[in-house]
């Protein structure tokens, strides 16, 4: 199969092209430059929210399979944006290219942001979607879309909802990087919502799991999917690991426990029907925390 990937050089992109260049799949980045560590890879050169007409670019590229993380993700901005809305219409034009052209199977990322997060315990079968934020409204918004415009077409399409990611490479403004640089000293301490659970998952079995599905698609597998870990983490446990792993006391950060209005207790995904696909994690949570520790400078 030849692969054309969007957002590569994103976060989560970085990681999924290591994992098809692991797997030794034919592979085109489609974008504004490739990452660094990957110039090896072909370049469809493109501004996604300018493009207009994508047919030209995908004949170019000649994918039998899309993998589309491209969105909208600044940290502490990406939530209330108004850019969501341009994402929108930019993942539906491309899908429409991507099936006119030839294409035969996709992957987009969604998130868990999609779901009622009153549940706590999440399934793609039974639990009510009522979408979080404009993020979380339009990601839900390019789902429907999306599946209806890949039905028509005959593409086979996969949908993960992302619960936490986390491992190298994350912004360093999030919770994880934030909390050791704290415990390394080089950062004060800051609360967090320590009596909260959360379905993290390492980022390279997510990246794995985004592949997986797309390779699938030859399978008969599409649909919506739990990116997840399927187990609740504390992240009180977690506040403590980070320590141990810092050396470091993590009183200074528990002391400060705190939450943020409308912060749910309990977030975490069911990943039965990514099971039952074949797909298995290779890393534990401390497995994945020490990786993060090791690999931050």
């Amino acid at each position: 199969m030849k692969v054309l990937v969007t957002g590569a050089s994103g976060y989560l992109g970085r990681h999924v092209l290591q994992r098809l260049r692991l797997r030794g799949a034919e592979v085109a980045v489609l974008g504004r430059r490739l990452p660094e560590g990957f110039e090896d890879l072909e370049l469809v050169q493109a501004d996604l929210l300018a493009t207009q007409d994508f047919a030209p670019l995908l004949k170019e590229a000649g994918a039998s399979h899309l993998l589309h993380l491209a969105w909208y993700a600044e940290y502490g901005k990406y939530w209330a944006s108004p850019l969501n809305l341009r994402w929108v219409d930019a993942t539906l034009r491309l899908l429409q290219a991507f099936g006119e052209t030839g294409g035969k199977h996709a992957f987009a990322a969604g998130t868990c942001a999609e779901y009622d997060w009153s549940y706590g315990y999440l399934r793609e079968e039974n639990t009510p979607l009522l979408p979080q934020g404009l993020y979380g409204t339009a990601k839900d918004a390019a789902r429907r879309l999306a599946t209806a415009l890949c039905a028509a077409q005959g593409v086979s399409l996969a949908w993960g909802h992302v619960f936490y990611p986390f491992g190298p490479g994350e912004a360093p403004k999030r919770m994880l990087p934030s909390l050791i640089e704290v415990f390394r000293g080089r950062a004060p301490a800051f609360g967090v919502n320590t009596s909260a659970f959360r379905g993290m998952l390492p980022v390279p079995d997510a990246a794995e799991a985004f592949v997986h599905l797309l390779a699938e698609g030859s399978n008969g597998v599409s649909g919506r999917f739990n990116i997840c870990s399927g187990q609740p983490a504390s992240i009180e446990d977690v506040v403590r690991t980070l320590a141990r792993l810092c050396d470091a006391d993590p009183n200074p950060v528990l002391a400060l426990a705190s939450a943020r209005a409308g912060d749910p207790p309990m977030l975490v995904g069911d990943n039965t029907r990514l099971l039952a696909t074949g797909w298995r994690p290779t890393q534990t949570l401390a497995q994945g925390l020490a990786a993060q520790v090791a690999a931050q400078p």
